[in-house]
């Protein structure tokens, strides 16, 4: 199986948000929604102030915790990316929770993501973003090509900066979004270490056993497990929550006792 892969050069990006414009129209998206957002981050006292374009999207993780609490199936990966059949959600929210990068988002009682618009690039074409980008920090194709192209921007970014890096390459189980950036993942808003979040270790641990009738039940009556799902969320973050918090203290206790 060939797994695919966008670059997105913040070495190169401008801010223009003209991959925003051609994502909505393309994707035909209604008022309120947008797969991509940007957003501009000052650091630094006047006069001596720099600014950091940041460009927010769904990262399509290898290891993706959107889809590993999801439980109808309505996030699943293809091709090395993450999809998203609407049709199958339940609007339980566990996605939005679970993500390290806070991206999907619940429109109209169902998830919303960036699908990596699986549909024109099925059809020949290219995803709307990579097919508008007037500078070039946008290009998509198989996932190997994509990090040889990486380090190859990589080599000639750090000519004028010396923290550039790419960032993709291993985290969360390799990212679907290979990302050249000129200083570290923090200036950016990216976690340095976005892998096995501890949500996702809660999940398995408390949730996902308690779901398990649910899950089996949303493949006959899906309708009825939506609901179930809907009901018991609130209850069901507070389990995770509680373990959360109790995996922290165990692992700051460890630290101080180290």
């Amino acid at each position: 199986m060939t797994n695919y892969a966008y670059l997105l050069d913040m070495g190169r990006c401008i801010g223009c948000e003209a991959c925003v414009a051609a994502c909505k129209t393309g994707n035909e998206l209604p008022a309120g929604v947008q797969y991509i957002h940007f957003d501009e981050k000052t650091t630094g006292t006047f006069p001596d102030i720099a600014s950091t374009v940041i460009n927010q999207r769904c990262m399509h993780c290898g290891d993706a915790a959107c889809v590993t609490v999801c439980p109808t199936g309505a996030l699943y990966k293809e091709d090395g990316l993450t999809r998203l059949n609407r049709e199958a959600c339940s609007g339980c929210s566990y996605c939005v929770d679970a993500c390290p990068f806070h991206i999907p988002h619940i429109y109209e009682g169902f998830s919303s993501k960036c699908d990596g618009c699986a549909a024109v690039v099925k059809a020949g074409g290219e995803p709307w973003c990579v097919k508008t980008c007037p500078s070039d920090a946008l290009r998509y194709g198989e996932r190997e090509e994509i990090l040889a192209l990486a380090r190859e921007r990589l080599t000639k970014l750090k000519e004028r900066y010396a923290n550039a890096r790419i960032y993709g390459e291993t985290e969360a189980g390799g990212l679907g979004v290979i990302m050249v950036l000129p200083d570290e993942p923090g200036a950016f808003n990216l976690p340095a270490d976005p892998d096995a979040p501890l949500v996702i270790n809660a999940w398995q641990k408390v949730v996902q056993p308690m779901s398990a009738a649910v899950t089996g039940l949303s493949i006959a009556v899906t309708g009825v497990a939506a609901i179930i799902a809907r009901r018991n969320h609130m209850q069901e973050i507070k389990h995770i929550h509680a373990v959360e918090a109790e995996q922290k203290a165990e692992k700051e206790e460890e630290e101080t006792s180290a």
